[in-house]
């Protein structure tokens, strides 16, 4: 790696023309890229070199996306990158759920893959190790339970609070990084990675939405603290199951 530290992306595409074309391209862009046809291949790749990132689409016969992303969310420490002909809400959130880091919505333009790609490498490369595991559907935190599939949150009392995609992005992003000081900027890849136009004091607004709904005294927080170098940190321990 040290005489190559260009990023190793890995392509998984059943459609010739895009796997070929996407190589081409980050290629170009200063990239080490390898493609698959398939979950197989894919597979055989990962076991035998060292990745930074996988591009995996999420409809292709035999294992689908979804499915390989299971699989690298299991085994191996890798950021992942959907790609859905989809554009419903359903396989967004559930994209999100089995580990994806973002997704992209085809038909989509190379630049801006490579955008999304640059961005999930920094916040990776960025964010401290989890102490959280966002792997199972359900997270306890204070006597609150999340329920990620549904993208609801229960409070002690069993009241049912809906949450709208940004702030469940937000709480997962806390939830995964417990007692973890985040800065706006690592927060703002984590929520908005897919919005170019999002800019830092949208996590101080999203923060507020969500304090909100979480917190029994919103003005006087005891979940969401805000950090006095900047950022905030989630100050409950919190368990998945």
């Amino acid at each position: 790696m040290a005489s190559d530290p260009a990023p190793h992306i890995l392509v998984v595409d059943d459609h010739r023309d895009i796997r070929d074309g996407l190589r081409r391209y980050l290629t170009r862009e200063g990239l080490r890229v390898s493609a698959a046809a398939d979950g197989a291949e894919a597979r055989s790749l990962l076991n035998g070199h060292a990745v930074d990132l996988a591009v995996l689409d999420i409809m292709m016969p035999g294992e689908d996306g979804l499915s390989l992303c299971r699989h690298v969310r299991d085994h191996l420490d890798l950021p992942v990158i959907l790609l859905t002909a989809k554009e419903s809400e359903t396989d967004r959130v559930v994209g999100l759920e089995v580990g994806a880091d973002d997704y992209v919505v085809k038909p989509f333009s190379p630049r801006e893959l490579l955008a999304r790609i640059r961005s999930v490498l920094r916040r990776t490369h960025a964010l401290p190790p989890q102490r959280g595991s966002a792997r199972g559907h359900r997270a306890h935190f204070g006597g609150w339970e999340l329920d990620a599939a549904r993208r609801e949150v229960t409070t002690p009392t069993g009241r049912v609070v809906s949450l709208s995609d940004s702030e469940h992005r937000l709480l997962v992003a806390f939830l995964t990084y417990p007692q973890t000081v985040l800065s706006r900027e690592q927060l703002l890849d984590l929520v908005h990675g897919r919005d170019t136009e999002a800019f830092e004091r949208s996590v101080d607004i999203l923060v507020s939405r969500l304090r909100r709904k979480i917190e029994a005294d919103p003005k006087r927080p005891q979940l969401i603290q805000t950090s006095r170098g900047g950022g905030y940190q989630f100050a409950q321990e919190v368990t998945w199951s």
